[in-house]
């Protein structure tokens, strides 16, 4: 059903969707159901490429499974309530195989801009292994390169003259090779927690820097609250939750966590920012196997790390688990018909997924696969009904 008609070297489609990553893949199968002619350009070699390539050894997700499916395919009943990495793989696999989904591989999108006089968006891609370029057309654009494509790293005064190993959190796979090494992790979100956790595990000497405020739970409290969330308001929610969170942990305050004043889903749904599911890190941060550094850092020199109060201790290794940047405004020439320079939505939840000009963006609601799922649903929804009023 892809009627592609080639003029003068440009495919004509009726959407374009850049990203093979779940939220890629979904809008594909979505469109499929409608006959929807629409293609998927893919700068990696291979779909979900973040999973595939670029998240450590003992990834589970979060949430529960039935929080975690792409749409008109759930997770079997046999599947277990938490995925390993791996097994969500075999379901993206799965996923590809039942639709049927065909993206077009090593394809690096350079350039997308609307045609004011067309009324039609021209995306301009390079095959990255012939080395040659290619101009598709079509009505629609989906922008699904996520929020976690390019590792972020903040600028810190001396971090170019450090002597051991800065890695990102995106090449971070096991702490297999920094047995006894003086690791510090820098970000406490779950990526910081875990990997301080596979650090300490693996026989590193392993230090953490939490400088925010942060929520900490077990995997189950979280779960029983989004289910709460399908039937209370926000703010009892994250009453309930909180308070069985203080029973579980204590006071954290002594070991160099605090608590944020606003609830965990309110600061989720209103800055993105979720809390941390704790895999053990906690425990070995009371028995001091994880030292805290709940300060920043004002420079580096050589292998010394100095922090606020003058504070300093030489690492070997720093891993920044410090976040990613969507790179859509890098290639999207138009993106003000959708995202902000910061290439986020401009709008607000719920309705961040839908720009003018037939621009749309995919997975960038800060909500993992829960929010992937609510996204491709309403674009896919949208795109159809406008097709039908044409």
């Amino acid at each position: 059903y892809y009627s592609l008609s080639l003029i003068n070297n440009m495919e004509e489609v009726s959407v374009i969707i850049v990203g093979a990553g779940p939220s890629g893949l979904a809008i594909s199968a979505c469109l499929s159901q409608n006959f929807i002619s629409h293609i998927i350009l893919e700068k990696e070699d291979c779909s979900a490429s973040l999973w595939r390539k670029n998240a450590y050894d003992r990834l589970k997700l979060h949430l529960a499974s039935e929080f975690c499916v792409l749409p008109l395919m759930p997770h079997p009943p046999s599947a277990p309530t938490y995925l390993s990495k791996d097994e969500f793989v075999q379901y993206i696999d799965s996923y590809i195989a039942c639709f049927n989904i065909n993206p077009l591989y090593c394809r690096m999108v350079e350039f997308a801009a609307y045609d004011e006089v067309e009324n039609k968006w021209r995306v301009e891609a390079k095959k990255t292994l012939e080395g040659t370029s290619e101009t598709y057309v079509a009505k629609f654009l989906v922008i699904a390169t996520g929020e976690n494509s390019e590792g972020y790293i903040p600028d810190v005064p001396g971090l170019e003259s450090f002597e051991g190993e800065i890695v990102h959190s995106k090449y971070y796979k096991s702490g297999s090779k920094y047995e006894t090494k003086e690791v510090l992790v820098v970000g406490c979100g779950n990526s910081g927690m875990e990997i301080a956790y596979d650090l300490n595990d693996w026989g590193a000497n392993t230090s953490i820097l939490i400088r925010n405020p942060v929520h900490v739970f077990t995997k189950e409290l979280i779960n029983e609250g989004m289910r709460m969330l399908k039937h209370l308001p926000v703010h009892v929610v994250d009453n309930i939750i909180t308070s069985l969170a203080n029973m579980e942990y204590g006071d954290l305050s002594k070991y160099g966590i605090y608590q944020p004043k606003k609830g965990p889903f309110h600061l989720k749904f209103i800055t993105g920012r979720a809390p941390v599911i704790d895999v053990g890190t906690i425990e070995k941060i009371k028995e001091g196997a994880i030292k805290v550094i709940p300060s920043h850092i004002v420079r580096i020199e050589n292998k010394k790390v100095i922090f606020e109060n003058d504070a300093e201790k030489e690492f070997d290794v720093i891993v920044f688990a410090t976040g990613y940047r969507s790179v859509a405004n890098k290639w999207l020439k138009d993106y003000k018909y959708v995202l902000n320079d910061e290439g986020m939505p401009n709008n607000d939840f719920p309705n961040h997924w839908k720009g003018d000009r037939g621009l749309y963006c995919a997975g960038l609601s800060n909500r993992g696969l829960f929010g992937v799922k609510m996204d491709v649903e309403a674009i896919a929804d949208d795109i159809n009904q406008t097709l039908k009023l044409h």
